[in-house]
């Protein structure tokens, strides 16, 4: 809650050598500094909201780095601190269920939870796949893979911090140009580095089933993913069959997840003769926290390498961008 303007205590991790630290998403959320408190669900909302609210939000990012989203259960404290916020960021399309619902019990006076995805993409968007069938009801959530969405969960978080907090709104705006055109930039730049990829290789074989609404926005297709809906291993039919299907598309490389380590994907990618990557990211950016390239850019960034480069391109435009925040000030 906005209240007289008190200068916050924070003691924050120690800014590394090289390059501008990010502020990143551990704030201590207080009602005497002025700020809004907001609090987010997983880190690339949270790098995003950083990047709108700058430094005249106090941040919270209630799941950890490197946690599954999708299985996160918020602890009591997790309670204390949705409490205290003025605002409330989920992803939405049942991504964050734990949390929105535990949010909604503590919901003080006045605050509000924003669902960004349902905000994004209408029901007729929603994508049903391999860990997410239409039958089981909840569609694809990751959304932020696709950089023009991620770019509209930074509009839905400008229109929403200024509605709050009109006293910023001009700062928050001018955050959000300044985070929509390296948004532009990486989408931009994506683009033309899927071009250096051989069309025949522009096929994706993942762990985790998070590039749905990347693929068809550059080109690529999505042939499976190993990972069943119910966060699993795959049967030994369903691996017999993926060892096929790699081997019949000739895929050279399959990507495992640095959150979701599998050694079932590694021994389908040696049987089938295609290199296995093991390092991709969709909700976890690289590098300590508080680090340069701990954002939802440097973990597109880093993607973009490993894959477009395991599968025959260069990926030079886009390692030349600057993962860094771009929010006045930082």
């Amino acid at each position: 809650m906005l209240a007289s303007q008190v200068a916050p205590v924070f003691a924050r991790q120690a800014t590394p050598a090289i390059g501008v630290a990010t502020l990143g998403w551990t704030d201590e959320l207080s009602d005497d500094n002025g700020k809004l408190n907001v609090v987010t669900t997983v880190a690339p909302i949270s790098s995003i909201a950083r990047n709108i609210g700058g430094a005249r939000i106090d941040l919270y990012g209630v799941v950890p780095d490197g946690t599954n989203s999708h299985t996160f259960e918020p602890a009591p404290s997790d309670a204390r601190v949705l409490a205290q916020a003025d605002i409330i960021f989920v992803n939405g399309l049942d991504l964050d269920l734990p949390t929105m619902e535990l949010a909604e019990a503590n919901l003080r006076d006045g605050a509000e939870i924003v669902s960004l995805g349902e905000q994004t993409v209408s029901e007729a968007e929603w994508v049903f796949d391999f860990s997410f069938p239409e039958e089981d009801g909840s569609p694809n959530p990751h959304l932020w893979t696709n950089p023009p969405y991620a770019k509209r969960y930074a509009e839905i978080i400008a229109a929403t911090l200024s509605a709050r907090d009109p006293d910023n709104a001009a700062y928050y705006a001018e955050n959000l140009t300044r985070y929509s055109d390296a948004l532009d930039a990486l989408d931009v730049a994506i683009a033309s580095s899927v071009t250096t990829v051989p069309a025949e290789n522009r096929k994706l074989l993942t762990y985790h089933d998070s590039w749905a609404y990347f693929a068809p926005r550059y080109g690529f297709v999505v042939i499976g993913a190993v990972q069943p809906s119910d966060f699993s291993e795959p049967s030994p039919q369903e691996v017999a069959g993926l060892i096929d299907q790699i081997e019949a598309e000739r895929v050279p490389a399959v990507f495992g997840s640095e959150v979701f380590a599998s050694d079932v994907l590694e021994q389908i990618a040696a049987e089938a003769g295609a290199d296995y990557i093991d390092q991709l990211r969709d909700d976890a950016p690289p590098g300590e926290p508080n680090a340069p390239e701990h954002t939802y850019l440097g973990m597109m960034i880093r993607n973009m390498d490993l894959m477009l480069s395991a599968l025959g391109g260069n990926a030079d435009a886009v390692t030349a961008l600057s993962p860094a925040d771009t929010y006045e000030g930082s």
